[in-house]
């Protein structure tokens, strides 16, 4: 099995109103399961659901990879219980923070400290371990998983990843900001022919000279990528806290007509990947689960 599942797909901050309820207002965390093994992307507001869920699956023991440590992406991990309980393996990974002495585990514990959090992060029970590494590197979670990733155009620094399985693979590419007529080279040499590429698609094109700056890009600069280095889908993440249901409908046609390769990333979707042993390729599977957990 090789899945990923979006538990959350918002950017900047959870928006829990019923405009926003086709699409999920949670901030960014999205899963991916490589047969037994589970990978986990960002821990915003998201996170919770996911969390829940691997208690109720008896799941104990995962690997979380961080694009970087704005709020929006780990203020789910106080909320994930898997954290606090006996038993549960984590294995936590983060690309350079853009100061040497930063660490994952600082960030994520200065979190929970007075006056922001009751309780410090000496309250986990699970087996937590902390890796930083520089943005660039390649490594193997096991014999049959392999991590590229990428430095990302963001202010203090982000890393794209991507991850090989059984001759398929899956990119996380947010947040990044890219430069009007001059692809990044460091993308398209991190998602050249990936089966599914989850792009940081904060604004439109239209949008973005208001926004130039803060780290962002937009889902028309995600096609050009993806089209130029031969991705086969493209999911359009990160979504605008302004962007509502109805403007991201709006988003999905246009995103269509560009090309017919990409869509809007919505909280419970998963995608998975089937052999088709007739013509020796994966085909792309699009289901609905229960992220209610």
């Amino acid at each position: 099995m090789f899945r990923t599942r979006f538990w959350g797909v918002r950017g900047s901050i959870a928006c829990p109103n019923n405009k926003y309820m086709k699409y999920g207002g949670n901030t960014s965390c999205v899963s991916v399961e490589c047969g037994a093994d589970l990978i986990i992307f960002d821990t915003g507001s998201g996170i919770r659901s996911l969390g829940n869920y691997m208690l109720e699956e008896k799941i104990n023991k995962a690997s979380i990879m961080f694009s970087h440590t704005h709020w929006d992406h780990i203020n789910g991990f106080p909320f994930f219980k898997p954290a606090y309980t006996s038993g549960t393996e984590l294995s936590v990974f983060c690309g350079n923070l853009g100061e040497s002495d930063t660490k994952i585990f600082d960030v994520l514990s200065n979190q929970m400290k007075n006056p922001t959090f009751p309780v410090s992060i000496d309250i986990m029970q699970a087996s937590i371990s902390y890796n930083d590494f520089q943005a660039g590197e390649t490594f193997f979670l096991s014999d049959e998983i392999e991590i590229q990733t990428a430095p990302l155009n963001h202010p203090k620094g982000a890393t794209g990843y991507r991850v090989n399985y059984l001759g398929n693979s899956v990119c996380y590419v947010t947040d990044t900001e890219h430069t009007i007529d001059e692809p990044d080279e460091n993308i398209l040499n991190l998602i050249a022919n990936a089966d599914l590429v989850i792009y940081d698609a904060t604004y439109t094109d239209a949008e973005y000279p208001k926004f130039k700056g803060w780290g962002h890009s937009t889902w028309q600069e995600g096609v050009r990528l993806c089209t130029k280095a031969g991705v086969k889908k493209m999911a359009i993440l990160h979504h605008d806290p302004s962007h509502d249901d109805d403007f991201l409908n709006e988003i999905a046609k246009e995103a269509k007509t560009m090309w017919d390769g990409s869509f809007i990333a919505t909280e419970g979707e998963e995608i998975s990947f089937k052999k088709n042993d007739t013509e020796n390729t994966s085909d792309i599977i699009f289901s609905k689960f229960d992220n209610s957990c």
